[in-house]
């Protein structure tokens, strides 16, 4: 029996249609506007019928702790680094309206109330909540209030944390798909454990099972189809010598058309 499917547009998703892929701006635009108005058209000259950004209210986010807390694929603080890549709530407005003139789903992930807030405010088709989010439940009982359809990275969590965000989310009867995430970046092949795909697959048998890619090109995404990933997210640029923390594990534009080609021949 096919698993029921989650409609973030007039298409479906699920494990009888096409793979539903996410190409991940992020924030490789590093506060830039223009940056980011490229990479979207680059992404729909590449197929792309979804791309997706980041919201960050950088007050509502972080405590100035963070100011001392430095990721490991970089050598700026988060802090420094979301303070820098953060586009204003005009900017953001300004994206999501040419994104939709382009024909292509806006899609954002809020990293706390305030970000929520505004996404909800701006009309938003759903949410992409990161795997950083997974076990923080007031936020995803906060997004799933609204109750637009929700794809949850569970990156870092177990079965039983994880167990706890679906039923948080499934209280409002939101729409909701999962991803599998290694939150490593980039992802050596031999710690994507693809089994956590099959796993979710098993333990959820009624969510659309997805991958959220951090491993080098296409061939983990590939795979993952194969095991029957539904929906596929890769992080995404223009041009991979843009400076950025999250460049190092992004696919250009014909890597992105490559990866919309495959998963659908697969």
């Amino acid at each position: 029996m096919a698993n029921p499917f989650i409609t973030i547009s007039k298409r479906k998703i699920g494990p009888d249609f096409t793979p539903f892929v996410i190409a991940e701006v992020g924030i490789n635009h590093e506060g830039s506007f223009k940056k980011a108005i490229r990479m979207v058209e680059e992404a729909k000259k590449a197929g792309a019928e979804c791309v997706k950004f980041q919201s960050h209210v950088v007050e509502d986010e972080m405590t100035h702790v963070a100011k001392k807390v430095i990721p490991g694929h970089t050598k700026e603080s988060i802090y420094e680094i979301i303070e820098r890549c953060a586009l204003t709530e005009e900017e953001e407005i300004r994206l999501k309206k040419y994104v939709e003139e382009l024909g292509m789903i806006y899609l954002c992930s809020p990293f706390s109330r305030a970000a929520a807030d505004r996404l909800h405010k701006m009309g938003v088709v759903g949410y992409k909540i990161g795997s950083g989010e997974c076990n923080n439940y007031p936020l995803i009982d906060h997004i799933a209030s609204f109750g637009k359809p929700i794809i949850l990275s569970t990156g870092m969590n177990d079965i039983p944390s994880i167990k706890i965000a679906v039923k948080t989310i499934k209280k409002h009867k939101t729409p909701l798909a999962l991803f599998h995430c290694t939150s490593l970046y980039p992802t050596p092949y031999e710690k994507v454990r693809l089994g956590g795909i099959t796993q979710l697959i098993k333990e959820f048998p009624n969510i659309p099972i997805g991958l959220s890619d951090h491993s080098i090109g296409n061939y983990t995404s590939f795979a993952a189809v194969a095991l029957g990933a539904s929906l596929i997210e890769k992080h995404f640029t223009s041009s991979k010598k843009w400076p950025g923390p999250d460049i190092a594990v992004s696919i250009d534009p014909a890597e992105l058309k490559d990866l919309i080609i495959g998963t659908d021949a697969i």
